[in-house]
């Protein structure tokens, strides 16, 4: 039996689809203070906790190691971020926000809220509930 592939019950290109909308408009609203969607997952955990390592930020955000070096690389360009040598290892270091990289949180945490709801607007508040209950449920098992 061959099955057929059938791009609207296809969850692949539909989470896809939801991604790619979700990214483009974060990136439109995030374009005025310098910032993309790719450096956002950086600046939240930074935001929830300082101090942390670059191997941290990364399995958090789940993002590839060499991602985050590039990332970092980005926001200390933008003077949003610093690093400073880790006190208990000679090769790693400590990232941190820098006044700058405090001062946007008040401003930018709204943003993804605003995209998030939009995106969520054609669902109930049940089915948004649930859609959210379901992706966590399916983090948590990757």
């Amino acid at each position: 039996m061959t099955v057929e592939f059938n791009r609207e019950t296809s969850f692949g290109w539909m989470i896809n689809v939801v991604a790619s909308q979700a990214s483009k408009q974060l990136d439109s609203a995030l374009k005025p203070y310098g910032l993309t969607a790719a450096l956002w997952p950086t600046m939240m955990c930074l935001w929830e906790k300082e101090g942390v390592t670059q191997r941290e930020i990364a399995e958090k955000s789940k993002v590839e190691n060499s991602t985050t070096t590039r990332t970092l690389d980005k926001l200390e360009k933008l003077g949003l971020v610093e690093r400073r040598n880790d006190p208990h290892s000679r090769r790693s270091f400590r990232i941190y926000l820098t006044k700058d990289g405090h001062h946007l949180k008040e401003k930018l945490l709204p943003v993804p809220m605003t995209v998030n709801q939009h995106l969520l607007n054609p669902l109930s508040t049940d089915e948004q509930q649930q859609m959210l209950l379901l992706l966590q449920k399916m983090i948590k098992g990757m």
